[in-house]
């Protein structure tokens, strides 16, 4: 079941994220469609920009680490050599460089596009297979169409289903969630495009090749909480490795993201997103296995604003629960 709703529920979280951009044009008096069209067009062209950006991140890293990798070996066998001879211990260094450069030249393409179009294909398949994937890109955009474009509509639809007197807790319910949501995705975005110029900025003064790639996409990685932030550093950190080895750089590296996390931590997020939709961080990484087990990749992406459907929804059934006279007595 879960192959059958991952594009519905995909197609509902970005027309909902769209839909702002989507009323807007429609007040500058275009037709709902064009709108609809044209909102489309900003999303996917936002989405296509990051893929560039990380294929150009790609790009150099990859040749650097097939460049770097055998000076690694050459400097940890000047460092480890005379420790491993003094408890006898002979390692055939030449066959590890060779065997190493040979299975990074066999798994790492020069080419980060051939790569990309590997990751994407993984992306879009989700468990299933590459045609699978492709029709639900499809299903997606097609569905994200016709839900910006009906959107009133379909709610008109889902209010009258409800029985009258649940009409009143249902619309409570959902403008609270919707609240919730919209500022949980304003504030992000707000906070990606800070930490975006804080992280690119602090990269290139540092010197790191790629510094706008590197910044703007652990930005992005906000999303995913925990997570996200430790596969940019990483990332960056391995860029300043491959580049200047083990100097003063990195330490450069260590007090932007230090700095960075200070700044989205305590100030940004607090004020932009609110206290992290409530959640405690091991509900968190919860969330982020459980959806992504469901849903695959965009379960992941998705998880935060669906937990926070479900908190809601969670907290009015603890309050119902708990003034019940079942509970009470």
């Amino acid at each position: 079941m879960s192959e059958i709703f991952t594009p519905f529920l995909t197609a509902f979280i970005l027309a909902y994220a769209l839909r702002p951009v989507c009323l807007w044009l429609e007040r500058h008096r275009l037709p709902r469609a064009a709108a609809a069209a044209i909102a489309m067009i900003i999303g996917l062209g936002v989405i296509f920009s990051i893929l560039i950006l990380f294929v150009s991140l790609l790009k150099t890293e990859i040749p650097l680490i097939k460049t770097q990798l055998p000076v690694w070996i050459e400097n940890t066998q000047a460092w480890l050599s005379p420790k491993l001879s003094e408890f006898r211990i002979d390692f055939d260094w030449d066959t590890l460089k060779s065997s190493a450069t040979q299975k990074i030249t066999t798994h790492i393409s020069d080419n980060a596009d051939a790569l990309m179009t590997g990751a994407l294909d993984t992306v879009l398949m989700s468990g299933s297979s590459v045609i699978a994937g492709f029709v639900n890109a499809v299903l997606i955009l097609f569905v994200m169409f016709y839900l910006l474009i009906d959107w009133d509509h379909f709610f008109e639809l889902v209010k009258k289903a409800v029985p009258l007197r649940a009409q009143n807790t249902v619309y409570h319910l959902s403008m609270h969630t919707d609240g919730l949501l919209s500022q949980y995705l304003r504030g992000m975005l707000i906070v990606i495009s800070i930490m975006s110029v804080f992280y690119s900025v602090g990269l290139s003064l540092v010197g790191v090749k790629g510094a706008v790639a590197l910044g703007v996409f652990t930005a992005i990685m906000i999303v995913i909480p925990y997570i996200g932030i430790a596969i940019g550093f990483s990332l960056a950190l391995l860029a300043a490795v491959l580049q200047f080895g083990l100097g003063t750089e990195i330490v450069g590296v260590l007090i932007v993201y230090g700095l960075g996390q200070f700044i989205e931590g305590f100030f940004l997020t607090p004020r932009l997103v609110g206290e992290r939709i409530g959640l405690h961080p091991v509900a968190v990484l919860f969330a982020l296995l459980f959806f992504g087990k469901l849903f695959g990749f965009f379960g992941v992406l998705l998880a935060l604003p669906i937990s926070a459907v479900s908190l809601v929804l969670m907290q009015y059934s603890w309050s119902r629960y708990t003034q019940s006279t079942w509970y009470q007595k």
